[in-house]
């Protein structure tokens, strides 16, 4: 069993909106930051949204701010990933990630994380 699992890509036209659902096993989401990575081909990881354990804060990347809203869902015991004003641009391999800490730092680096999903992939186009 993956100790991470993403859910929830597909493919969506420009403008449109995604969610992403992440769950975990044999650890509680609740006790870590959790966060979210993305890598289209080619291009470098990018560190798309981190929230804190405590649900108290939330970090995002600059290309996604105003656009993405991290979340978790208590009752599902899932963090979730909503994703709107979707561009071409936002394609890739959605990770979702565990943190090392309780709190995310300042920028969403992948050094802060100790465990990876599989992906999951979200295609944005006509």
């Amino acid at each position: 069993q993956l100790l991470l699992v993403e859910s929830g890509g597909g493919l969506v036209q420009p403008g449109g909106s995604l969610r992403l659902s992440c769950t975990a096993s044999r650890f509680n989401l609740e006790d870590y930051a959790i966060g979210w990575f993305r890598q289209a081909p080619g291009k470098e990881l990018e560190g798309v949204s981190c929230i804190n354990s405590g649900n108290d804060g939330t970090r995002y990347g600059d290309s996604v701010k105003g656009r993405f809203t991290i979340s978790r869902d208590k009752a599902k015991k899932t963090v979730d990933l909503q994703m709107s004003s979707l561009n071409p641009d936002d394609t890739g391999l959605y990770y979702c990630v565990k943190g090392r800490y309780r709190i995310c730092q300042t920028a969403i680096w992948r050094e802060d994380f100790n465990a990876w999903g599989q992906g999951t992939q979200v295609t944005v186009s006509p």
